[in-house]
């Protein structure tokens, strides 16, 4: 037997089994920041998200809308007051995905409070317009589409945000609501499934 082979295995399961552990540990670190934001704990999840960002910058929550930890990381620098870290994880965000409708929801927000109203509404209009279309697609899927926004509920929100004139304080609370709702259906769609799928037997 070739020794270097006999060698390789282990070290090649071992590397497999750390790789496995930091995901795990990663993915943990953003579940975390999310609750921490659900709950209003904003400076609780700047801790797991920055050191879930250190880890793995390019990490995407495992949902069908993917969103990014860094993404969660500048919202939560948002939340707390800190805009130019806010800002900075929401450009990276945006340089890694420029389509990430929340990230551009949180980036205007940022630079709307920064006092540049008119990029900042930009932003916050093609982040809405992006959540409004996700929501769509999602919608439209035969097997899943039920559980997302099933009253469209959210749309309606963005319709109304987009097409009215808001003051600048309120178009930017409503904005953060509508945020805040998005990333909250993640977890709503899917224990609305899990529940539909545990009440008809396991056949969805």
């Amino acid at each position: 037997m070739n020794p270097n082979r006999s060698f390789i295995g282990p070290c090649l399961s071992a590397l497999i089994f750390v790789a496995s552990c930091s995901a795990l540990k990663i993915g943990s670190d953003v579940q975390a920041g999310r609750s921490a934001l659900q709950t209003g704990n904003s400076a609780q999840a700047v801790i797991y998200l920055s050191r879930a960002a250190e880890s793995d910058p390019n990490y995407k929550f495992p949902s069908p809308v993917h969103e990014s930890v860094l993404t969660y990381l500048g919202r939560a620098y948002y939340e707390t007051g800190e805009d130019d870290k806010a800002r900075a994880a929401l450009e990276r965000a945006l340089m890694n995905d420029k389509n990430d409708p929340l990230a551009h929801v949180y980036f205007g927000l940022t630079l709307y409070r920064g006092g540049d109203r008119e990029q900042g509404r930009k932003e916050i209009e093609a982040g809405l317009n992006g959540i409004h279309a996700e929501l769509d697609e999602l919608a439209a899927d035969g097997q899943h589409g039920i559980y997302w926004d099933p009253t469209r509920n959210i749309r309606l929100a963005i319709e109304r945000t987009l097409a009215g004139k808001p003051e600048a304080g309120e178009f930017a609370a409503s904005a953060q609501r509508i945020g805040r709702q998005f990333d909250n259906e993640i977890d709503r769609a899917r224990q609305f499934e899990s529940q539909s799928i545990y009440q008809s037997g396991g056949r969805n």
